[in-house]
């Protein structure tokens, strides 16, 4: 009987609010997103925001120029042979 009460005590242990103090990091980030300083809010988190958002671009667009590519290579006749 008193193995089953083992199981619970640890579920508490490991779940409990004391075992670790996360710190609230929402207030900074609002003030971040929030500020009026004129970027699009996919480029306020700075540098890697930018690369990220240029690396997208640079994959839609090429993702683009080859599907067209295809697309016209396909609408072409066939030369027989």
């Amino acid at each position: 009987m008193n193995h089953l009460l083992k199981v619970p005590v640890l579920a508490v242990r490991a779940f409990g609010s004391s075992a670790r103090q996360l710190r609230n990091r929402v207030p900074e980030a609002q003030k971040i997103f929030q500020a009026d300083n004129g970027l699009p809010v996919h480029l306020k988190g700075g540098a890697v925001d930018l690369l990220l958002y240029r690396a997208t671009m640079t994959i839609t667009m090429a993702g683009t120029c080859y599907s067209l590519y295809w697309l016209f290579t396909a609408s072409m006749p066939q030369k027989k042979a």
